[in-house]
C-alpha cells in the first residue's frame, strides 16, 4: 500500500487516568511519577488495559494502517524502560539537564546498566490481540537513555550508552519474538546532543540494532510543542542517519516547516514524514496534509512515504487528535488516488 498511516507513538491518555494538568506543567519524568495517576495501585493494570483499548479504538476508527498501544501504561515515552533496568538508583535520583536546559530529576547509574526482564512485552501481546491491524511498539533509544541519566559508575558515558543499546537490542528481540510488525527506538536526543551524537550515539544505536532483521524504526524530533515551542528550519543530526542500520526514520516536517531537500540523503531508508503540527490546536484540513506530504515527495520516492504526526500526540486534547489523525488519513486516500495510475 502507498501512503501508509501510523502514529509515534503516544496517543492522549484519559483525564481520569492521569492528572493531565500536572502532566503538561511538568518536564517529561525521566524517573517514575507515580502521582500522577488518578488510579489507586490496585486498580491501575486494569485502567491501562481500558485506556489502552480506548487508544487502539480510536486510531482504528480515525482509519490508521499502523496502530500503536498508545503508549498509555507510560509517564513518559523513556522513563518505563530506563527505570526498569539494574544498575540505577531510583530512590536516590541524579540530575541531568533537559534538552530544554532545565535540570530534570535522572536516573543515577551505580553499577553495570542490565535488561533484568522484559518490558514491554505484555504491552504489545495486549495489543496485539485487540487489533487485526499491523503494530508498531517503541523503546527508548540507548543514546537518548545515556542522556537522561547522572553516571555515576562508568569511566565514560560511552560506555554506558553501549550497555543500554546491549538492553535495547534483548528487548527489541523479545518483542519481535512476541509478533511485532514494527519496533521504533526514539532518539530524539540525537538532535538535541549532536555532537556526542556523532561520536558514541550512532554506534549505541547501530548496537541496539544489530542482528535486527524485523522492521525498525527511528525517531528523530525537535522535542514535544507542548514543551519545546521554537523549532529550527533544519536537522543538527539527521543525514548522519544513512549510517544506521533501521529500515525506517521518523522526522518532523509540519511545525519545523522543515527543509526537506535533506531527505535525499536518506534514499536508503522508509520516511515517516512528520505533516501533523503538534502546536497548533487546529485541525488541518487533508488538503494541508497532502500539501506537506507534496514538500517531501521531490527527495523520497512515494514507495517510501508513511504518513505520521510530528511526534508524540499525547499532550493534544483526545478530540483535536483525532480530528488531526482523521485528517491524515483523509489525505494518504487523497494522494493514493493521485499516484494510483
Amino acid at each position: 500500500m502507498l501512503f501508509p498511516t501510523t502514529i509515534v507513538g503516544s496517543f492522549p491518555q484519559p483525564d481520569w487516568l492521569i492528572d493531565r494538568e500536572k502532566l503538561a506543567g511538568r518536564f517529561p519524568p525521566r524517573v517514575r511519577a507515580k502521582e500522577l495517576w488518578r488510579v489507586a495501585e490496585p486498580y491501575l493494570q486494569q485502567a491501562w488495559e481500558d485506556a489502552t483499548l480506548l487508544a487502539i479504538r480510536a486510531q482504528e476508527d480515525a482509519g490508521l494502517d499502523i496502530v500503536t498501544d498508545g503508549e498509555i501504561r507510560r509517564e513518559s515515552y523513556s522513563n518505563r524502560f530506563a527505570t526498569a533496568l539494574e544498575g540505577v538508583d531510583l530512590d536516590n535520583p541524579g540530575s541531568a539537564l533537559d534538552r530544554s536546559g532545565h535540570p530534570n530529576p535522572v536516573p543515577r547509574i551505580v553499577g553495570p546498566i542490565r535488561r533484568k526482564h522484559a518490558v514491554e512485552v505484555e504491552d504489545l501481546k495486549f495489543l496485539k490481540a485487540n487489533t487485526t491491524r499491523k503494530v508498531k511498539i517503541t523503546v527508548p533509544g540507548p543514546f537518548t537513555m545515556s542522556c537522561q541519566a547522572q553516571n555515576d559508575h562508568y569511566k565514560d558515558v560511552a560506555d554506558a550508552a553501549m550497555d543500554y543499546a546491549a538492553a535495547v537490542n534483548a528487548e527489541i528481540r523479545d518483542l519481535f519474538a512476541a509478533g511485532a510488525d514494527i519496533v521504533q527506538i526514539d532518539e530524539p536526543y540525537m538532535q538535541a546532543r549532536p555532537e556526542k551524537a556523532r561520536q558514541y550515539g550512532l554506534q549505541a544505536l547501530n548496537r541496539a540494532l544489530d542482528g535486527i532483521t524485523g522492521t525498525t524504526a527511528v525517531h528523530i524530533c525537535f522535542g514535544y510543542a507542548a514543551i519545546i515551542h521554537e523549532r529550527p528550519s533544519g536537522y543538527s543530526f539527521l543525514p548522519e542517519l544513512r549510517g544506521c542500520s533501521c529500515r525506517q526514520v521518523s522526522i518532523e516536517t509540519a511545525q519545523s516547516k522543515l527543509d526537506c531537500k535533506v531527505l535525499a540523503e536518506l534514499d536508503d531508508k522508509q520516511i515517516m514524514v512528520g505533516c501533523i503540527d503538534l502546536s497548533d490546536m487546529n485541525v488541518e484540513t487533508p488538503e494541508q496534509v497532502v500539501a506537506r506530504i507534496q514538500r517531501a515527495l521531490p527527495y523520497v520516492a512515494k514507495e517510501r512515504v508513511i504518513l505520521a504526526p510530528d511526534c508524540g500526540m499525547k499532550y493534544l486534547p483526545r478530540e483535536v487528535a483525532v480530528g488531526k489523525l482523521r485528517a491524515m488519513v483523509a489525505a494518504a486516500k487523497i494522494l493514493r488516488a493521485e499516484f494510483a495510475t
